[in-house]
């Protein structure tokens, strides 16, 4: 039997034979960017085209001798077209997701052909080298304290852990207690302020820090901004540490706290200050936008995310920390197998959760170094005149309301009761034209989109009003659906 052959039942069945990358009949890499190209380049309806063929694409049994590259390939790029979702298109605005700039494709494919593993410096000085740049870059690009260390993580979840991380550690250690070596079991107490609109995945890394416990929720105003004036009391109330975690950017409707406020508090109190910017921080980098900003350079850690409105590709979280010893004693950690002679500088494993990841610094490197500091800004001040265009077209139309003003990307509209906005937006999802998610504005129901994609203008926003207003009548017209 040969050494590419197995035997199952009695018979011989050939492996697959080992791809030669010179072979012009098994270049897989020119059909995988001929499909990507070609999805990405598409004028398609922002729909899967037929989610329910996707069982049969992907399932059935494990291969017993496997496939050919090609016919691999084949099945995965038939997969795509099925079950896809367009959300590169201008009139994608569910949840808060970006289409991800060409540039930063290209430089994702040539990132997945080079396997780095972006955990030490000796491993892969090309991700290193890059994630310092970007440090340096966006820690000037966004306005943040010069002495301001990054953590590249898989999205702003993690993002979130690490930097609440070194809040804990380091205000513990103002109490004398090494969380690293004592746990928290009997460790002194802390106080974690959060604001009434803070986001889901705080929660989370609160819960995974063991501090679920000790958060308190601090009173907003009518556009979901923290009140100042309760934060001072309660911070006031107790002692401890204290923790205070702050938005640039609330999910339903975009409005930013009174970060220079929330810095004085927190600070008076001893405080550390963490500010979850996932889209929002981005507004940074404009001169125009960066007013509504105004204190955020104060804060001790910031959480972001480039796949977001930077619109690299997906994952890239960006975790900012002012107190890199903090950070480095959260998260910092050392082995033997580690202590090579090769080692030397900054090891990107120390500034995040995960160990072993791609190298997503290069992505970012490209997406930055193509758009420039104007582009950046421009991208992301085209988004908000969009979503300010959008919400004009909109408001006061056949009963459509505005619930809170335009103030970054996001567009918050009430077009009737909860059956009339979820009818609306199954209709206008269904219909491939644009794509929206309902969500719950302090107890009205309400049509939420995020302008992120770098696509997203004026032009796009006329025609995206008009299929809202339509499918706004239409079901209106329509009455309740029929039991």
């Amino acid at each position: 039997m040969e050494a590419s052959g197995k035997i199952v039942s009695g018979a011989v069945v050939s492996a697959p034979a080992p791809q030669h990358f010179d072979d012009p009949a098994g270049d897989i890499f020119a059909m995988a960017a001929q499909a990507g190209r070609a999805f990405m380049a598409g004028d398609r309806p922002i729909v899967a085209k037929a989610p329910h063929l996707l069982e049969d694409l992907f399932g059935g049994g494990l291969p017993e001798a496997g496939h050919g590259a090609q016919v691999t390939l084949q099945r995965l790029i038939e997969a795509g077209e099925a079950g896809a979702l367009p959300s590169g298109r201008p009139e994608f605005f569910g949840y808060v997701v970006g289409g991800a700039h060409p540039v930063g494709v290209a430089a994702d494919w040539l990132v997945s052909a080079w396997d780095q593993c972006a955990a030490v410096n000796d491993i892969s000085p090309v991700a290193v080298a890059a994630e310092q740049t970007c440090q340096r870059w966006l820690v000037d690009l966004l306005g943040l304290p010069p002495q301001t260390v990054m953590g590249l993580t898989s999205g702003c979840t993690t993002a979130n852990l690490a930097c609440l991380a070194a809040a804990r550690h380091a205000q513990l250690r103002r109490f004398g207690w090494d969380v690293n070596s004592q746990g928290v079991a009997g460790a002194p107490p802390l106080r974690v302020l959060v604001g009434d609109s803070t986001h889901v995945s705080v929660w989370r890394c609160l819960r995974l820090l063991g501090l679920a416990d000790q958060v308190t929720v601090v009173r907003a105003d009518g556009q979901g901004r923290m009140d100042p004036g309760h934060l001072a009391e309660l911070a006031s109330a107790g002692t401890g540490g204290l923790i205070v975690c702050g938005q640039v950017g609330s999910t339903d409707c975009g409005s930013v706290d009174p970060l220079a406020e929330l810095a004085r508090i927190t600070h008076e109190f001893g405080g550390w200050l963490h500010l979850d910017g996932a889209y929002g921080l981005w507004a940074a980098s404009s001169p125009q936008l960066r007013p509504l900003l105004a204190g955020v350079e104060l804060a001790d850690s910031w959480s972001c995310d480039a796949h977001k409105w930077l619109n690299t590709p997906y994952d890239c979280g960006l975790a900012f920390c002012a107190d890199e010893t903090a950070l480095r004693g959260a998260l910092a950690i050392d082995a033997g197998y580690l202590d090579t002679p090769e080692r030397k500088g900054r090891d990107p494993l120390d500034f995040r959760v995960e160990m072993s990841q791609r190298a997503r610094a290069p992505m970012l490197w490209a997406v930055l170094h193509h758009l420039g500091r104007a582009g950046v800004a421009a991208l992301v001040e085209r988004g908000c005149q969009a979503a300010r265009h959008l919400a004009r077209r909109l408001d006061g139309q056949d009963g459509i309301r505005l619930l809170t003003p335009v103030v970054l990307n996001q567009v918050l509209i009430h077009v009737g009761d909860l059956r009339h906005t979820r009818q609306v937006v199954e209709e206008l999802n269904g219909s491939g034209t644009c794509w929206t998610t309902p969500t719950t504005w302090q107890g009205i129901p309400a049509i939420r989109m995020s302008v992120s994609n770098w696509r997203t203008d004026v032009g796009v926003m006329d025609r995206v009003a008009g299929q809202i207003l339509d499918t706004h009548a239409l079901v209106g017209a329509a009455g309740p659906p029929t039991p």
